[in-house]
């Protein structure tokens, strides 16, 4: 379960959260969409901690994110244990992120057995069996370079699930990909990396986010707008800024 309250965020002088309140309980697929700049990437980050908040909380089962700490039953969390924390919260970024410096499979085992300590051998075996599901084992010696954009982000999902973690959240994955690639990752996404876990995607893919979702989320200049099942959201949208967005994504 994910619950935020009342979170702001800002960049400077650049607000870019103002005050979002969220629930999202656990099994649920929420689609974030919004037009660019409208706080959709900052609000997935700061969810997995990769942006410190300025106000407000967000809590995640048992931990409490605060803008100066984490906690778990009142108590301070250790840079190690905020690692721990990361490793339950899967994270997909637009532009992959990979290590270059490391092939397909040191990537992919890089944080069970870095983090987590997992001895090599059941690493390797857990990445192997993942990367043959989205059709990579044989790139597993191959470093990211060498890879389409598509292969990119299908090592990218398989690095964040070896560890299967409960929750996932997916900024904008596509993004940076073409319509073919686009649609292998899509493929990726729905018939594995969701499956029985609380995810978030942030997306422009609307026809991807109507099919895929419990929940949309709009949002509009730093704000959630409006939310509600796919079906009242793209059938009938209440507010200016949804009926903006789907009159523009046609």
């Amino acid at each position: 379960m994910i619950d935020i309250r009342t979170l702001y965020k800002s960049f400077g002088d650049n607000e870019v959260l103002k005050g979002v309140d969220l629930r999202v309980p656990a099994g649920r697929t929420v689609a974030v969409i919004g037009a660019s700049g409208s706080g959709k990437s900052t609000l997935v980050r700061c969810i997995n901690h990769l942006e410190p908040i300025d106000s407000g909380s967000i809590l995640i089962d048992r931990t409490h994110i605060l803008p100066d700490r984490l906690e778990e039953n009142d108590k301070k969390l250790t840079p190690r244990e905020v690692a721990r924390f990361r490793t339950r919260i899967g994270m997909v970024f637009q532009s992959f992120n990979l290590f270059p410096h490391l092939t397909v499979l040191g990537n992919v085992i890089e944080a069970p057995t870095g983090v987590l300590r997992w001895p090599r051998d059941r690493a390797v075996e857990q990445a192997m069996a993942l990367l043959t599901r989205v059709g990579l084992a044989e790139k597993a010696s191959a470093y990211p370079a060498t890879l389409s954009g598509g292969q990119q982000q299908r090592v990218a999902i398989v690095r964040a699930l070896i560890m299967d973690p409960p929750i996932m959240l997916f900024d904008e994955p596509t993004s940076a990909l073409d319509p073919q690639l686009t649609e292998e990752v899509l493929t990726v996404i729905r018939d594995l990396a969701i499956r029985n876990r609380t995810s978030i995607i942030v997306t422009h893919e609307m026809g991807f986010a109507r099919n895929i979702a419990t929940d949309i989320v709009v949002m509009a200049e730093g704000r959630i707008v409006e939310q509600g099942p796919p079906d009242a959201i793209f059938g009938a949208p209440r507010s200016p800024a949804a009926r903006q967005l789907l009159k523009l994504a046609g």
